[in-house]
């Protein structure tokens, strides 16, 4: 039986991923809707054998940034710590901005599609849209402290 501080930790793991998920959700279901119905409309046109090799080196480097992200998140909030390396040090959300600038699109481009596009644009609005509540709460636990990493990251408007 889960009790409420289990829920607590868990929406600690999660931050603003449940919303943002749900913001996607709707294009997901559309574009894919569409993309079946209307695959020409969709087409990438092969892709190319250019378009495949930057392809597989972006969604590389995104799937390593995405796995690390992780890594930090499950090993260090648990113990209550503010994550300032890795990953965390380039971007604040590196877990959301990963996936929606280097792994949808560039995995869609894969598939011979540009719904991974869609998708990837509809995931980061939807992170700039909702991380923010994540930012108020890491600000009221860690105080100054998170304010000054904020300040230290180096892509802050990524």
């Amino acid at each position: 039986m889960s009790t409420v501080n289990d829920r607590a930790n868990l929406r600690t793991l999660v931050g603003s991923g449940d919303k943002i998920a749900i913001f996607v959700l709707p294009f997901l279901v559309v574009g894919l809707a569409l993309n079946i119905a209307f695959p020409s409309v969709f087409d990438v046109g092969g892709p190319s054998s250019a378009l495949r090799a930057v392809s597989i080196v972006i969604l590389a480097i995104g799937v390593a940034i995405w796995l690390s992200s992780v890594y930090l998140v499950l090993t260090r909030v648990p113990r209550g710590e503010l994550i300032t390396t890795g990953p965390y040090a380039l971007v604040r959300h590196p877990l959301y901005t990963s996936v929606s600038l280097l792994v949808l699109p560039w995995l869609g481009f894969l598939l011979n599609t540009w719904l991974g596009v869609v998708l990837g644009i509809a995931m980061y609005v939807g992170s700039r849209r909702h991380a923010p509540e994540e930012d108020v709460a890491l600000e009221a636990r860690f105080g100054t402290r998170w304010d000054d990493y904020r300040h230290s990251v180096r892509l802050p408007w990524l």
